[in-house]
């Protein structure tokens, strides 16, 4: 065994000498079925999970990251001019603010995702940033754009760890990579999709009174509100309490979840202990540093890639510099879901993180060292594709390898709350129009030394302790404990084997 999907293939055979794992295993189902009828059904069950779970979830993050960056696509469109900000400090202090209050709040929602359900939690807070993103169009000076992207941030802090917690407790760690990317390729999508959108809404300049930007912000925060409330439906429960499930179906999720040994699936009350496990466990603060190492230039491109094409002088049509930023979004989506394809199959995320930054970093230099535009926009492309596959990359290696219900909601939300946190960085470093050395500079110092570097120690230091499991240097954590006391080790069983 080289990682823990394949502890999963075991089943019962594992029963017997690892008992602890699967002491509370509903009853089967299909107990009286061959093993080719069963894996039938199983294929069957997730085809129809991913079919009622993943496509809303999608269109659900397409609009949170649409709502977040479209400030971007809003700035080339006058936004600085009519609000008459100062550029760059008060346009940055508004990207600035957002992330101050969706880092401070985001540890704390899963917490609140587990305890509210996610068909009522998920559906309220979609509405409260629709409406704060629908306020953004009417407001007239900074201080009220300040006071809208605080609120922004507040709202959106529990959709996007949330969603990720929430995926990892339906799906096996071998299906859980794959989801997770086709989830998160849905804010390459929306880049794509944010250019092309914005570029349509420009033309209503002048309608009602208002300008371009502000229609901008008008429609994708009423269309946003809509969808929360059609979510109050559309988003369902933890796998035992899903209202779409046949008992029968509730029973087979939760066994294929335990015997992945995952406690996903089980009702926990929470405890200030199962915080205090996470900021004890240095996987969660190396953790915190590759996402970092990703997230921030995420948000950085994100925010600053109309202004980047903008100034490589092919003109100065605002249209035309929302549609040049849609192919590289593309691209990076297509790469997102591959790599997902590629780490559930080769179970190598440590791998797959540190080739994918180096793409990157070369992307980057490009944008660093060159004044040729045709090479410039080849290096966004780059830049994208080295940044967009390691963020559901390395959500999907820490849920992977952090067990137990509340531990990793808070380890996830830790990690992504650090991670959002760095926007703060990526709001202030593209100030110096039109070669922003400054902005290329701090990018690739975040991609070299925290996504790289984190990368590959982490992936070394995953190896070295999955060696000590195998020789049996851990098995004295279990000497003299019942099987309910090894089951709450989580991921320090002796036999838990570490994704690398």
């Amino acid at each position: 065994m080289s990682d823990p999907e394949k502890q999963s293939t075991s089943h019962e055979s594992q029963d017997e000498s690892h008992g602890a794992a699967f002491d509370a295993l509903p009853p089967d189902p299909d107990a009286h079925l061959s093993q080719d009828e069963k894996d039938k059904i199983d294929r069957r069950l997730v085809w129809r999970l991913d079919w009622i779970l993943i496509p809303w979830l999608c269109i659900l993050y397409l609009l949170a990251f649409l709502d977040r960056t479209n400030i971007g696509n809003a700035k080339v469109a006058d936004l600085p001019t009519d609000l008459h900000l100062k550029l760059p400090e008060q346009y940055n202090e508004t990207l600035t603010i957002f992330f101050i209050s969706y880092s401070l709040f985001e540890p704390l929602t899963n917490v609140l995702l587990k305890r509210l359900r996610p068909s009522v939690f998920i559906p309220i807070i979609m509405v409260l940033w629709g409406a704060s993103m629908t306020g953004m169009g009417f407001v007239y000076n900074y201080s009220g754009l300040m006071a809208a992207r605080w609120f922004l941030g507040l709202a959106e802090a529990g959709l996007f760890p949330g969603v990720n917690y929430y995926l990892s407790c339906w799906y096996k760690r071998s299906e859980f990579g794959v989801r997770a990317a086709i989830f998160f390729s849905a804010a390459a999508v929306s880049g794509s999709f944010g250019g092309l959108l914005a570029a349509a809404i420009e033309l209503m300049d002048g309608i009602g009174g208002r300008p371009g930007w502000a229609w901008i912000f008008i429609l994708e925060g009423l269309l946003t509100v809509l969808f929360g409330v059609a979510s109050f439906w559309m988003v369902h429960d933890f796998p035992d309490e899903a209202r779409f499930l046949s008992e029968a179906d509730r029973a087979r999720v939760v066994r294929r979840l335990k015997l992945d040994q995952q406690s996903s699936a089980e009702h926990e009350e929470w405890k200030i202990s199962y915080l205090i496990a996470g900021l004890k466990d240095w996987k969660m603060w190396l953790g915190m540093v590759i996402y970092m190492g990703c997230d921030m230039p995420l948000y950085a491109f994100s925010l600053f890639l109309p202004s980047i094409i903008q100034e490589l002088g092919w003109g100065n049509s605002t249209v035309r510099a929302q549609l040049l930023s849609v192919p590289p979004y593309a691209a990076a989506a297509l790469l997102t879901v591959a790599i997902g394809f590629i780490a559930d199959r080769t179970r190598q995320r440590g791998l797959c993180n540190i080739f994918v930054s180096l793409i990157g970093i070369a992307g980057f230099a490009m944008l660093l060292g060159s004044t040729d535009a045709r090479v410039k926009y080849a290096g966004t492309f780059l830049g994208a594709l080295g940044i967009y596959p390691c963020i559901s990359n390395t959500i999907s290696w820490m849920a992977n390898n952090i067990e137990g219900v509340y531990k990793r909601g808070v380890v996830l939300g830790f990690v992504i709350g650090w991670g959002n946190l760095n926007g703060i960085v990526s709001s202030n470093i593209y100030f110096s129009p039109p070669r922003y050395l400054e902005g290329h500079g701090v990018m690739i110092a975040y991609m070299t030394l925290f996504l790289f570097g984190g990368s590959l120690l982490m992936t070394t230091l995953l190896r070295i302790e999955n060696k000590k499991r195998r020789e049996g240097k851990r098995d004295y954590r279990i000497e003299g404990k019942s099987a309910k006391e090894i089951e709450a080790l989580g991921d320090g069983k002796p036999d838990f084997i570490y994704t690398v």
